[in-house]
């Protein structure tokens, strides 16, 4: 059956799409002049600054008012620098420094790329309050377990990001910070009453509602609140404390439906676009893997399953929304050194540095989230022509390591180390019979293994944290 010309153009602008590659392919543009709202852009979509600026304004020519939006959060997520890592420190990094004017500094600069880029709106800051040690999604994107902290910077993000004219997007509500799971792999939950999410989990929702021009929805299930449903779905969660309570009047962002948490828990992407509008939401972020046809299949599932008012108020939101990043749209400079000097001043020093002078640096591979992708991290790209070797630390024997350290000490480098009981013995049995440091590029947690001589946090691992270590341990070339 044939589709309304006039409803399915409703459908596209309730969309962002996604495409491989680093040109963009016909169909791509041809949707936005047909009323797609815009599309994501991924790392697989970036190769250098050029030649996004070149991509960006290729899309413009399909609809000069295409929203074109990014993770770019700094820090461990990031698309315009994933083949170096971020130049910038990330939210860890800067609640640890707790310098708002600083953190307000260091997204300006970022919206500051973007716009060079030729991209309106960033799907950033995360403002989840991290409560959750050993949370395998948000960690160190998150600013703080301090809910006012977070509130606070969360506030300064989105006032520097949008100086520039750059639409934040603060995610992911209501609060993926206690979760223990990860959405892209299954629907988290967060079993707690309405009043500790209230205390916990909101403040820093409530201290954007009135700046951010659009919040994300998380594909989380909290009971009390959203059923049996992630909150992408659920009008409580939308309409009811997001927009009767705590104000907001920007654009309501899902996250990627191709997730886990939303994709099956609908039945398809299809599905879990028609439920998310009719939920509340005005703009879908379908995901990485999108094609023409997807595109087309979830327009007809719309045009079908939401009725037409909904589909005028969703899209009056997110044209409003690209309205306000035409009309703001500011060219700013900004200190090439801001975010290396704001990663200095996050790293955290115990214990003393001064037998690890000339070491060998050890680095634990470890793997990635789906929202980080795999970045280049740790000391290696900075070091004055230290040796460093890296292993798998259930395959390492503290032996070998001792006798290819001689009489050098040790530094071991590593993200999250504490997580596993292998890593956690082979850091314990090494300080136990020579002189270690651990260098932590991950969330922090209360782990310190004995006999250490210094444990040095990072709070992240961009490129800017990477430096930073290596400065503090005296390793860092000129």
């Amino acid at each position: 059956m044939a589709i309304d010309p006039g409803l399915r153009r409703l459908a596209l602008g309730t969309l962002l799409a996604a495409f491989p590659g680093d040109t963009a392919p016909e169909w791509a543009v041809t949707l936005l002049a047909e009323g797609l709202a815009g599309h994501t852009l991924f790392g697989t979509n970036v190769t250098d600054p050029a030649q996004v600026a070149r991509l960006t304004a290729r899309l413009r020519e399909g609809r000069d008012d295409a929203l074109i939006a990014i993770d770019e959060e700094g820090g461990d997520v990031t698309r315009l620098a994933h083949r170096t890592g971020s130049p910038y420190p990330g939210n860890a990094a800067l609640g640890a420094v707790d310098d708002e004017n600083l953190t307000r500094a260091v997204y300006a600069a970022i919206g500051a790329d973007l716009v060079a880029a030729g991209i309106n709106l960033d799907l950033a800051p995360t403002v989840d309050v991290n409560t959750a040690d050993d949370n395998p999604i948000i960690g160190t994107r998150s600013f703080g377990a301090d809910p006012l902290l977070v509130a606070r910077h969360a506030r300064a993000a989105v006032e520097g990001l949008q100086s520039t004219g750059v639409a934040a997007c603060a995610k992911h509500f209501p609060g993926h910070g206690a979760t223990v799971s990860d959405s892209h792999l299954s629907l988290p939950t967060v079993d707690v009453p309405l009043e500790v999410l209230r205390e916990r989990d909101l403040p820093p929702f409530a201290a954007v509602t009135a700046s951010a021009r659009a919040v994300m929805s998380a594909h989380i299930r909290v009971p009390a609140l959203t059923g049996d449903d992630p909150a992408a779905f659920s009008r409580a969660a939308l309409q009811g404390l997001l927009r009767d309570e705590l104000g907001f009047r920007g654009a309501i962002i899902t996250d990627a439906l191709e997730m886990a948490g939303a994709a099956a828990s609908a039945g398809g992407i299809p599905q879990a676009a028609v439920r998310a509008l009719t939920a509340g939401a005005d703009l879908l972020c379908i995901g990485a893997k999108v094609d023409a046809a997807l595109v087309e299949a979830v327009a007809g599932a719309i045009v079908t399953g939401v009725p037409a008012a909904r589909l005028e108020e969703a899209v009056s939101r997110t044209a409003e929304l690209a309205s306000w990043t035409a009309k703001h749209r500011t060219l700013l400079s900004y200190d090439d050194d801001l975010g290396l000097a704001a990663a200095r001043r996050a790293v955290r020093i115990e214990g003393s540095l001064d037998e690890l002078a000339s070491p060998l640096v050890v680095q634990l591979v470890s793997g990635y989230s789906i929202a980080e992708g795999r970045v280049p991290w740790g000391l290696a790209p900075h070091l004055n022509g230290t040796e460093q070797v890296e292993i798998v630390a259930a395959d390492a024997s503290a032996s070998d390591l001792t006798a290819r350290a001689g009489t050098r000490p040790i530094v071991i480098v590593g993200r999250h180390t504490h997580r596993k009981p292998e890593t956690r013995a082979l850091v314990e049995q090494l300080a136990a019979a020579h002189a270690v440091g651990v260098v932590e590029m991950g969330w922090p947690s209360s782990w310190r293994p004995a006999r250490v001589r210094a444990f040095v946090t990072t709070h992240g691992a961009s490129r800017a944290n990477g430096r930073a270590a290596a400065e503090a341990l005296g390793l860092a070339h000129a």
